[in-house]
């Protein structure tokens, strides 16, 4: 796997290139829109989305899906959630059969409810699949500050290849067969990230948020169980890992956004005023229609959605969190 495209020029996409190139490897990172390619091109600076970050010019840039598919023996999926379908419905035709492809996109399909490697699997013909998913903010991956992830694969030798790819001195890698756990590790967490950004938008404090983190971990679990997924998942890097990251680091989008709302400013205004992918919106949406279907309770996900789109107060989803029935805490870890 010396020649690797990189499926999006996002924060995520671009430092998994900038890895991958300080390993060795011949990079490559298409985008969808021509201009901005160019000024990264030009400028070597994603500075719309990983600011500050110096491009190696032998990093390749491109626009063109065909120019992207050419002679690569690895694909990056990081493509946000919601729009992996449009892109690789064109890319699907220049797809060199049975070449790995790798998600890093963390969210759930709306409407179909679908995890994104179960999208790629749609226009994909025989493609080997593996998602990436930890505790891994990119704008520190990108300046080697060190990391860990998991790589999920139910095909364990491909799981292990790509391990080596992408370990570092600076990026430990470790592998997983449950991929449905790892992938709903990564997206129901952000949805939690939104809640644990509001209650710091309403100037709670510490108490909160450990509560709100240890009660979303059992309720991705419970959910993540009924769609088929280990429990003991939730408990490693995609899932407590990356939800303790997500919730408290100032580069944590959904948190951030959270925060906002919190604050009192509408969703509409917190989205129109950023460029930036927020995955636990949409995925509010998603995991809650999901977690219906299963018939798996999820009060958190259901306050948060209630807040954003349906201008519930926050500070009364808070109260209605705090005075449900009464319980054992045992009783939804069985």
């Amino acid at each position: 796997m010396n020649r690797i495209t990189i499926i999006g020029d996002g924060a995520w996409g671009t430092a998994l290139a900038l890895l991958l190139h300080s390993k060795g490897y011949s990079t490559k990172i298409w985008g969808n829109f021509p201009d901005y390619i160019e000024e990264q091109r030009e400028k070597r600076e994603n500075y719309k989305f990983l600011p500050g970050i110096k491009i190696p010019r032998d990093i390749n840039y491109t626009a063109d899906l065909v120019e992207a598919a050419e002679d690569a023996e690895l694909f990056i999926c990081a493509v946000p959630t919601q729009f992996i379908r449009s892109v690789f419905e064109k890319f699907s035709p220049h797809y060199p059969r049975e070449v790995p492809v790798v998600s890093v996109a963390k969210g759930i399909e709306q409407k179909t409810l679908k995890r994104c490697t179960e999208v790629l699997a749609e226009f994909l013909e025989g493609a080997p699949l593996a998602a990436l998913s930890g505790p891994s903010h990119a704008e520190e991956v990108a300046r080697k500050i060190p990391s860990a992830t998991v790589i999920a694969s139910r095909d364990g030798q491909l799981a292990r290849s790509l391990q080596d790819t992408f370990m570092a001195k600076f990026f430990r890698v470790y592998t997983q067969e449950d991929i449905i756990g790892v992938e709903l590790g990564g997206a129901l967490k952000n949805v939690i990230a939104l809640a644990a950004g509001i209650c710091d938008g309403l100037g709670y404090g510490d108490n909160t948020k450990s509560t709100l983190l240890t009660r979303g971990l059992v309720e991705i679990s419970r959910l993540g169980v009924a769609a088929g997924a280990e429990r003991l998942t939730f408990s490693g890097l995609s899932g407590i890992g990356d939800l303790i990251t997500t919730s408290f680091s100032r580069h944590g989008r959904n948190r951030t956004i959270g925060e906002k709302i919190g604050q009192g400013i509408s969703l509409r205004q917190v989205l129109e005023s950023t460029e930036k992918v927020a995955e636990g919106v949409w995925t509010t949406i998603s995991s809650r229609e999901l977690a219906q279907k299963l018939g798996v309770a999820v009060p958190i996900t259901d306050e948060v959605y209630r807040v954003l789109f349906e201008g519930k107060d926050p500070r009364h989803a808070v109260v209605d969190l705090m005075t449900r029935r009464k319980k054992q805490e045992i009783e939804d870890f069985t």
